[in-house]
């Protein structure tokens, strides 16, 4: 059994993944800025799984104490941390980046970039003392250099991303480390959704995009915690979405109406 460790787990997709592992028998440790979103996380999670396989932990990921305290606490209860998952991401209110408030750009910055840093730095040392382990960095939009309007700070780190993984693998090749990437593609959560709270002509626009090429968390999450159970390779690319599936839906669209969101 799987011990793993997901930070920004309270929802999302993080949260999907948290539920998927447990229904493949691993335990999970799952975090949110907050105790109460970790404890409300684990309340939900127990009422479908059993309680002694789930944890919660407040960890802010910007503040390097908590994600170390994060990892201490996993390993406290469950013994050891198999696979650690940078997954706590912010996209900020979708707007031009001359207009982007600083305090929004240091949040988008710090969490996504110094957050994911501070935790693979956390998680591979940690895992090299006890022998073994795997990270996984989440990728997103931009990931890939396609550029999205109203995104650039969020896609210009989840590009930087894409460099740090692949900088990651190559520096602990040497070593019983397994360090890759998770690319789940659009998958509808409460950060998409808010971007378009207030802008109805721009979210009539991108429902359709959507429901095309979006997916639900309770689709892509099983599926990838399968890959990820079973991939044994360093510098791997678990990618939901892959370029050909796209092109394929776009294809079938005029034919075939998927309803992903309403």
């Amino acid at each position: 059994m799987k011990q793993i460790v997901i930070t920004g787990s309270t929802r999302g997709i993080g949260y999907g993944l948290a539920d998927a592992f447990l229904r493949l028998g691993c335990s999970v440790t799952v975090s949110g800025r907050t105790q109460a979103a970790a404890d409300a996380a684990v309340a939900k999670l127990a009422a479908a799984h059993p309680g002694a396989q789930i944890f919660g932990q407040a960890c802010d990921v910007r503040r390097y104490e908590e994600v170390k305290a994060l990892w201490d606490a996993a390993r406290a209860r469950f013994g050891q941390v198999d696979i650690w998952i940078n997954n706590a991401g912010f996209s900020g209110t979708q707007m031009q980046t001359w207009r982007v408030p600083p305090a929004q750009a240091e949040a988008i910055i710090t969490t996504n970039l110094l957050g994911l840093i501070y935790g693979s730095r956390v998680a591979v040392g940690g895992m090299l003392a006890q022998g073994s382990g795997a990270v996984y960095n989440m990728e997103g939009a931009g990931s890939n250099g396609h550029v999205h309007d109203g995104l650039t700070l969020y896609g210009t780190t989840k590009y930087a991303i894409r460099y740090f993984t692949d900088a990651l693998a190559h520096e602990t090749r040497a070593t019983p480390l397994v360090v890759g990437a998770l690319r789940p593609g659009m998958v509808i959560t409460d950060m998409i959704m808010s971007q378009y709270e207030g802008r109805p002509a721009e979210w009539k626009r991108a429902k359709r995009i959507f429901n095309i090429i979006a997916d639900r968390v309770e689709d892509v999450a099983p599926w990838m915690a399968e890959q990820l159970l079973s991939n044994q390779k360093s510098g791997a690319r678990i990618s939901w979405m892959s370029r050909w599936r796209v092109l394929g839906r776009f294809a079938a669209s005029p034919f075939r109406k998927r309803t992903v969101v309403e």
